[in-house]
């Protein structure tokens, strides 16, 4: 191996630096705007009414997707709610955002789950 002389690094330190010069033809990225700095959207969209009411007997709210409601099968909504407390459409029990919390913490400990 040829040891590198003090010549040649000052002779490489003074050579264009085309080798080395990034590509200038590439596409700039885009700079994200800060959220302070955004158009506010003056145009507000007005609230979605609820249309699938909560099949639980005892419940008046709204079973809608967005909304956050849910479909339960039969036998889960029997395990909660026992035989009479709820209406069917189409074999699945719609309840809404509240219920299905209702019935998540219900059965949030059983081992049924497991395999």
């Amino acid at each position: 191996m040829n040891p590198v002389k003090i010549e040649d690094i000052f002779i490489w330190a003074l050579l264009p630096h085309r080798i080395m010069s990034r590509r200038t033809d590439r596409v700039q990225r885009k700079v994200k705007i800060p959220s302070n700095l955004r158009k506010k959207a003056s145009n507000k969209k007005a609230e979605k009414q609820g249309e699938i009411p909560c099949c639980i007997s005892s419940c008046d709210g709204f079973s809608d997707k967005h909304m956050g409601g849910r479909s339960l099968s039969q036998e889960n909504a029997i395990e909660t709610w026992g035989e009479g407390g709820f209406s069917v459409r189409k074999n699945r029990v719609r309840v809404c955002k509240g219920c299905y919390k209702a019935w998540k913490k219900d059965n949030k400990d059983d081992s049924s789950s497991h395999y």
